[in-house]
């Protein structure tokens, strides 16, 4: 498949090689330095554009893609409290979306896997639970959008718990994340029950970045063809 990348950064360039390990052809590659290449005549020239750039961007990245009669790919995070609106516009132009906050096969069997231990621990109200997310130093959003879909997960099996909330003194009702920045660290999440008698955790360490790319790359092969907008569940069959 011909693909456009949109966002060539340091996970452009990741899925760049996926792509071509895989006998894909890049056929546009859009950073900040060549904005004037981003146009639809462009797109139209690739099968599925993959989307990694910033919440600022990302929406309008997306109607571009729509315009010029694409599906896309994103792993943009933070721009979700627009998605009503995304929605609308994909629905008015017969688009295709794939989103999602982290595209690693094994993040997502970790969600699932938080989904199941939630609905389990539902019934035991003596334990406590918590979150803990470690990124690089250059990571924009806090906490990242993996903790963000962990927590929701949590929260809407665990009726002991009503929102999430970063920071260092929180009430019963809300799950504590703790968000730390560290050189170096590709992605590490983690959820903690505990109570006085044991502990039970649930962590997924990140070893690079391949696994973010290989899933995007995944995806871009698996909604080829597809109308509507779409997230890992519905690829992995959650």
């Amino acid at each position: 498949m011909n693909v456009a990348i949109i966002g060539y950064g340091k996970m452009g360039k990741t899925i760049e090689g996926i792509l071509l390990e895989r006998n894909h052809k890049v056929v546009l590659k859009i950073s900040k330095e060549n904005l004037e290449d981003f146009t639809i005549e462009n797109l139209q020239k690739a099968d599925v554009a993959i989307e990694f750039s910033n919440p600022d961007s990302a929406v309008a990245n997306f109607y571009k893609c729509f315009e010029a009669g694409i599906p896309v790919v994103s792993g943009t995070t933070a721009w979700l409290h627009k998605l009503e609106e995304v929605k609308a516009k994909l629905q008015e132009k017969n688009a295709t979306l794939f989103y999602a906050p982290n595209f690693s096969i094994g993040v997502n069997i970790f969600f699932k896997v938080n989904e199941v231990l939630a609905k389990l621990m539902n019934a035991h109200t003596n334990y406590g639970v918590e979150m803990e997310e470690i990124h690089h130093l250059q990571k924009l959003d806090s906490p990242s959008g993996t903790a963000i879909k962990t927590a929701e997960i949590i929260l809407s099996e665990l009726d002991r718990k009503t929102n999430w909330k970063e920071a260092e003194e929180v009430c019963e009702n809300e799950l504590q994340i703790h968000a730390k920045r560290e050189e170096g660290v590709p992605g590490t999440h983690s959820v903690h029950y505990f109570s006085e008698e044991d502990s039970i955790e649930l962590k997924h360490t990140a070893h690079s970045r391949k696994g973010f790319a290989l899933g995007a790359v995944l995806a871009a092969e698996w909604v080829l063809g597809k109308k509507g907008i779409f997230e890992m569940k519905d690829m992995l069959n959650f």
